[in-house]
């Protein structure tokens, strides 16, 4: 997992907006839990990078808590899901105070994923995407379409006041065999607009390297790896906004063959 800053942002002295979270726990049946969360500070906001890390942050955190206090992920539904946004507006107004600004200085997306043993639940404000895999045959599809408005460049935030009628959710009964997350930098490299559908080289390319990872949990060696590549020419010859991209396998290893 890793975000990169645009070139767009370099060239105007901003910072990179983008944000991520990982946290890994255990249920109170033994289970494994993972959160993966990524946002995408809006470019109006004067302190969207705040906004953004503070999102992910305590988005992940409000997840902990339920968990460690006995909350299973067979019961997270939309109502539960709402009360974990408004309590990331709460704890971004109260940063907002701290610091003498409005709110909405610290607007941002929120794309986020709960990946339990049996269970999945997934949630989204704005634009970027989530994509999963069940297999090879199954291929890459969305779970939702990205947010865009009327006008180019717009979407949601998790400041909006619509925001809890923007957000999407879903629970599914099993967990994913692959996952990635990513704001909305990356979209026009890895959706077809036009068709609605997952450009599916880009992430069977991606995952090789994530599904020959020994690590269990993050691979820091591979997020400094990905954080290069996005940096990287082939990457922002095509984009100049920040990018956020994570990814999540529960591939085993694969074997190395004998000589």
């Amino acid at each position: 997992m890793a975000s990169s800053i645009g070139s767009s942002h370099v060239v105007a002295g901003m910072p990179c907006q983008d944000s991520h979270c990982h946290l890994a726990m255990r249920d109170s049946f033994g289970r494994r839990v993972v959160v993966l969360v990524a946002a995408d500070g809006a470019g109006t906001a004067s302190v969207a990078e705040i906004g953004a890390a503070l999102a992910c942050e305590t988005f992940a955190k409000l997840v902990e808590a339920y968990i460690e206090s006995g909350g299973r992920l067979e019961d997270i539904n939309r109502a539960l899901m709402s009360r974990w946004v408004a309590g990331v507006v709460f704890r971004l107004s109260l940063r907002a105070e701290a610091d003498g600004i409005e709110c909405h200085e610290y607007a941002c997306t929120l794309l986020a994923a709960i990946i339990g043993e049996s269970t999945t639940a997934f949630v989204q404000i704005g634009d970027g995407a989530i994509v999963t895999s069940d297999g090879e045959a199954d291929g890459w599809s969305y779970v939702f379409w990205p947010q865009h408005g009327e006008f180019a460049n717009t979407t949601n935030f998790i400041t909006s006041e619509n925001a809890l009628q923007a957000m999407e959710f879903d629970a599914i009964g099993h967990a994913v065999e692959e996952i990635a997350l990513f704001t909305d930098g990356l979209e026009n490299l890895v959706l077809n607009k036009a068709e609605k559908t997952v450009h599916a080289p880009f992430f069977d390319s991606m995952f090789r390297s994530v599904r020959a990872s020994a690590a269990d949990g993050v691979d820091a060696a591979l997020s400094q790896g990905l954080e290069k590549y996005l940096s990287g020419p082939v990457i922002t010859e095509r984009t100049d906004d920040d990018k956020t991209l994570i990814l999540a396998t529960r591939r085993p290893v694969a074997a190395v063959p004998r000589k």
